[in-house]
Formats: structure tokens, C-alpha cells, sequence
């Protein structure tokens, strides 16, 4: 399988009382597999231009984008995909999840916030996140396989 060109995307750490913002973002709950929420970059818009619209798009609510705090990349070969994500700390400016809520694209079924120690018990990508969310230095995680 030949690779195509590698997808850009940004993601957001939003911690509220000490607990990280996580999202199922699997059509029809086809995996249980945890992300931060985010997506793809649109040229001619900045990275936290991008990343107020993914967590909007996705969670209902209105942030600021902090300083990035990780790279992560992660591939399937099999399909020829290869993703490069950049993680920004963000802050909550407005909103609250609301169980009503739906995602217009209808790709995020879940939305919650996670203790540290829950996140133990979770299917979450990448394996860095919570070092990346509770931690101070950039970080950079190396190509992984992609996780269904």
C-alpha cells in the first residue's frame, strides 16, 4: 500500500478540577478507544484557529489555546494513512457538556472528563496523553501503529 500525503491535525488538553476532557470519536460506538478532542487542519487558518473549531465542532464548548505540549504521529499501513498530531494545553472559556448535545458530523458519540486514575482503566491513544496533560515538558511520541 502506498502512503499518501500525512494528515495534520491539532488536539486540546482541557483539564477542569483536575480531570482531562476525552471524546469516542468511532461512528456508531465502534470502538472504545478514548482521544483528546480535536481534528484536521484547514489551510489559511492557524493551528488554534483549527483547534477552537475541532473542540466547538466536537464538545459544544468555546476554549483558549495554550502553548503545544506534545507531538504525536501514528500510521496504518494498511490503508496508507499517517497522522500528525500537535497537542495544545487549552483552557475552558464558555460552555458546559450538555447530555443533549450531538455532533453535527456524527462522530463523537461521547464526551467526559477523566481523573488520572480512571484513565488507567480506559482504551486511550496516545499512550502519552495523561504525561502530556498533567506534565510540564513538550513531548514527543514517536510513529505507532493506528488503534481501532
Amino acid at each position: 500500500m502506498q502512503y499518501r500525503p500525512p494528515r495534520f491535525a491539532v488536539r486540546a488538553l482541557i483539564l477542569q478540577d483536575d480531570r482531562l476532557l476525552l471524546v469516542n470519536a468511532y461512528a456508531g460506538q465502534k470502538s472504545t478507544l478514548w482521544c483528546a478532542p480535536g481534528g484536521g487542519v484547514n489551510p489559511g487558518q492557524s493551528l488554534p484557529e483549527n483547534l477552537i473549531r475541532e473542540v466547538a465542532e466536537e464538545t459544544g464548548l468555546t476554549v483558549t489555546v495554550g502553548p503545544p505540549v506534545l507531538v504525536n504521529e501514528f500510521h496504518d499501513p494498511a490503508h496508507g494513512f499517517h497522522q500528525i498530531e500537535v497537542f495544545f494545553r487549552c483552557t475552558l472559556t464558555a460552555g458546559k457538556l450538555d447530555p443533549a448535545w450531538r455532533d453535527p458530523e456524527g462522530i463523537v458519540n461521547r464526551r467526559r472528563f477523566f481523573s488520572r486514575a480512571e484513565m488507567a482503566s480506559i482504551r486511550v491513544k496516545p499512550d502519552s496523553i495523561a504525561t502530556a496533560a498533567w506534565g510540564g515538558q513538550m513531548l514527543y511520541d514517536p510513529l505507532e501503529l493506528i488503534v481501532p
